[in-house]
């Protein structure tokens, strides 16, 4: 590890970028792929696993070779901390690795979960390799955040209902594994990246599972009645999942069209996560369009490479820091989760994450100013084309959604008075273009969705600002067609789905630092019907590609490319992003005039 990653200046550095987003953070510990076989139907993807210290970690299995193939609901077991590595850990990573055999089998929604807490959420593979040959994939999560909750015997349960049954045959099995790695060489525990003191649940009881919003008023809401009183910063990281009639909501039409969308789905092509504490506003989250291995109807776009995030979602981490000082109190507060437009349904989750002041039992303060409205007001224009039989035609539909609000609180701790600020600009917006061919229909999808957040954390003379930038853009081209021959096509044409994450820490004592993530699929898929529409004859011009990218200013860079042809992998390139790329960091990065193509407005923050 290089001398500037062993000093405070530079662990406070690492630290605001954990604590502002859910990026690779690991600094000079480089972050490697999954191997890859060039032919191979087998799941693959672009993302790096976790970086991981030099030091030998303690395992701790969770569940081994567990099968999924009943309705039998959760299934529970024990954790107790590793006898041989007391904590506190430099990295705690959560190991998984499924599989599943058949021929047919729909995905399915998985997640584990500790004490109440969830620790993992996502979806799994459809088949892609013929029985009795198992389709599997590998899956690792960061759980150091969530270290707290590890220091103490827990009931855990892991959930994944698999249907087997008729023709849907595959059957799941799969394992999990916590690697806790003690801190390099001589650390001290004062020198280790400060993690959340407190780690808590939405759940009320620890074997509950996810939660369902079925409309725009449905709330998961949680109530906490003996929260510390030493609450010095709070983070929810949440989780919304897209359901049943809401699984493609970013295709979905106004209520006055009927059943104009593509998949038949209402309430418009805008979601968003609301939070609040106390039933005050307080924070914003915006959806992500994850989409499955069945995903657009079409499960043969997805193999062997699944889009953004599918196997394994990212929460959304909500600042709720402004609010320390409320929660401080010692009376009992709820937080509330809520998503707007809901329409059948959304699985939510949330981790309440408390940093604690270790040198006060109590600290007091206050929220002092709150702009953010309870709901956002988006602007719907329909703009279509019909004919005689006042069917649409042509046109476009476009929904947008554009707010900015301040929350600002302090809290008066061991060290002085804090002022944190979270200050933010969120935007959506959704085209839904309908002008196709004669005898066919569809929507061509282009959607933006971003956050730009500067978060102000002053105290004293002291002043640290955090910049950090989410954009979720994702092209869809969705359509069904009949060719001259009185045959049927069915096309899905993602052009883009993407995650993009950065983040800038600026401190008044220590130099500018920065990471920046991308991820992003494009990949397409025809499937062939006879003329009654009914039956499958093959499918066509299968393809796909997947890039991950990451880079920060302490020198880490990862990047590989994918590609596959008729659901097989056909290549790869790794670290072609990395030295010169467009996805390369370095510190002159921070003071050049290209920066503002990465940073934005974060350069006016510059001294």
């Amino acid at each position: 590890m290089s001398s500037h990653l062993r000093s405070r200046r530079g662990l406070q550095a690492c630290f605001a970028l954990c604590v502002a987003a859910a990026l690779v953070c690991g600094a000079s510990l480089n972050a490697s792929a999954q191997s890859l076989t060039i032919g191979s139907k087998n799941v693959a993807v672009a993302d790096p696993v976790v970086p991981r210290p030099p030091t030998k970690p303690c395992v701790i299995p969770l569940f081994t070779n567990q099968s999924f193939d009943n309705l039998n609901g959760p299934v529970p077991f024990n954790y107790a901390p590793p006898p041989g590595c007391p904590g506190p850990w430099q990295k705690v990573v959560l190991s998984i690795d499924l599989g599943i055999v058949g021929t047919n089998q729909f995905d399915r929604t998985g997640s584990i979960w500790l004490g109440g807490a969830i620790l993992y959420f996502g979806t799994t593979q459809e088949p892609t390799i013929a029985p009795p040959n198992a389709t599997t994939w590998h899956i690792e999560r960061d759980v150091t955040d969530y270290g707290a909750l590890l220091t103490a015997n827990q009931i855990g349960h892991v959930d994944l209902a698999n249907y087997v049954e008729g023709p849907y045959d595959g059957k799941i099995t799969g394992s999990a594994a916590l690697y806790f790695y003690p801190p390099v060489g001589n650390a001290h525990h004062q020198e280790l990246q400060p993690r959340p003191d407190v780690v808590l649940s939405m759940n009320s009881n620890p074997a509950n599972g996810t939660y369902a919003l079925n409309t725009t008023s449905s709330q998961y809401v949680a109530t906490y009645t003996s929260l510390p009183r030493n609450i010095e910063r709070a983070y929810l990281d949440v989780y919304t999942q897209s359901q049943s009639d809401d699984e493609i909501w970013y295709s979905c039409n106004p209520n006055d069209q009927g059943q104009l969308s593509f998949f038949g789905c209402n309430n418009t092509a805008f979601r968003e996560a609301e939070i609040s504490v106390d039933g005050q506003p307080a924070g914003v989250a915006p959806v992500y369009p994850w989409i499955y291995t069945g995903g657009t109807g079409n499960p043969w776009l997805w193999e062997p490479t699944p889009g953004v995030q599918t196997l394994s979602f990212l929460p959304y981490r909500v600042d709720l820091t402004p609010f320390a000082g409320v929660l401080d109190d010692g009376k009992s507060h709820t937080v509330a989760l809520s998503v707007f437009n809901a329409n059948q349904y959304f699985s939510v989750a949330g981790n309440l994450l408390l940093y604690l002041d270790h040198r006060s039992s109590q600290v007091t303060g206050s929220v002092t100013s709150n702009t953010l409205s309870a709901a956002p007001t988006p602007k719907v224009v329909e703009n279509l084309t019909l004919n005689s039989s006042n069917t649409v035609t042509g046109g476009n539909i476009t929904v947008t959604s554009n707010r900015q609000f301040e929350i600002t609180g302090t809290v008066a701790t061991s060290h002085g008075v804090v002022k944190t600020q979270v200050a933010q600009t969120v935007a959506f917006s959704n085209s839904q273009d309908y002008t196709l061919p004669t005898n066919s229909e569809g929507e061509n999808i282009v959607q933006t969705s971003t956050v730009d957040s500067t978060t102000t954390r002053t105290e004293g003379w002291k002043k640290t600002v955090v910049h950090e930038q989410h954009s979720y853009p994702l092209t869809l081209d969705l359509g069904y067609f009949q060719q001259p021959d009185g045959t049927y096509q069915q096309y899905s044409d993602v052009k883009n789905q993407e995650f993009k994450q950065s983040v800038v820490v600026l401190s008044d004592f220590s130099l500018p630092t920065a990471a920046i993530v991308d991820n992003r699929f494009d990949g397409n898929n025809t499937i062939l019907w006879d003329s009654t529409g009914q039956n499958l004859t093959g499918i066509t011009d299968t393809h796909s590609h997947q890039a991950y990218t990451y880079s920060d200013t302490f020198g880490t860079c990862y990047s590989r490319n994918i590609t596959s042809k008729n659901n097989a992998l056909t290549g790869w390139k790794d670290g072609t992003e990395c030295w010169g790329g467009s996805n390369s960091l370095s510190w002159r990065d921070l003071f050049s005039q290209d920066a503002s193509k990465i940073y934005g407005a974060t350069l006016q923050l510059l001294p």
